[in-house]
């Protein structure tokens, strides 16, 4: 299945045919992340949420992706200016959400989001080596010292989480390969690498 079809809007294809160019870059926040994403939502299906508008907050959460303070800000107001009125409210709150991944306790939708974005950790060597790359090339205008500093900090704010992941089902699936990368992430940073 391509990812067009997976646009969850049968009659909003314009605006799916613009997130899919939004999407279409180098760096980690490309199409390839999107269909992650959107594949780890499948395999965290709960009755809790409502798949639809869980993911359609999927492909607005990284649609702006400058690297800058407000970039899941700016995605969320296209989400609110651009999805129906049923979907606006939600999808953007979700998408919010994304900025710190700290859905509350209540929140299944918000945890499934949370847990299907940051799945990637638990990936194996070869694909996390291919996301750490991804997200230096994000990062590009930031000095090697400076990137290494900043993304040691968001590992460890990370890391000390009792668990990195929000749903059962995402603990079960990846919150020991994912804690495994992390580590080993954080010890090639602190040695330079």
């Amino acid at each position: 299945m391509s990812l067009a079809d997976r646009w969850p809007l049968e009659d909003h294809v314009e605006l799916r045919d613009a997130l899919l160019v939004a999407w279409d870059r180098d760096g980690y926040h490309d199409l390839l992340h999107l269909a992650e994403v959107l594949d780890r939502l499948d395999e965290l299906a709960s009755e809790d949420v409502d798949a639809p508008t869980v993911a359609l907050a999927a492909w607005f959460h990284d649609a702006v992706y400058e690297g800058a303070d407000d970039d899941e800000e700016r995605s969320a107001q296209w989400a609110e200016s651009a999805l129906p009125a049923a979907y606006a409210d939600e999808v953007a709150r979700l998408v919010r959400m994304t900025v710190h991944h700290r859905p509350a306790d209540d929140d299944p939708a918000g945890s499934a989001l949370s847990d299907a974005d940051l799945g990637i950790l638990a990936a194996p060597p070869e694909r996390y080596a291919a996301y750490a790359a991804g997200v230096r090339a994000d990062f590009a205008h930031v000095s090697d010292d400076d990137f290494r500093a900043g993304r040691a900090a968001v590992l460890s704010d990370l890391a000390a989480n009792p668990s990195l992941f929000h749903t059962r089902r995402g603990r079960e699936l990846w919150e020991e390969r994912a804690r495994a990368n992390l580590a080993r992430e954080l010890e090639e940073l602190r040695r330079g690498e």
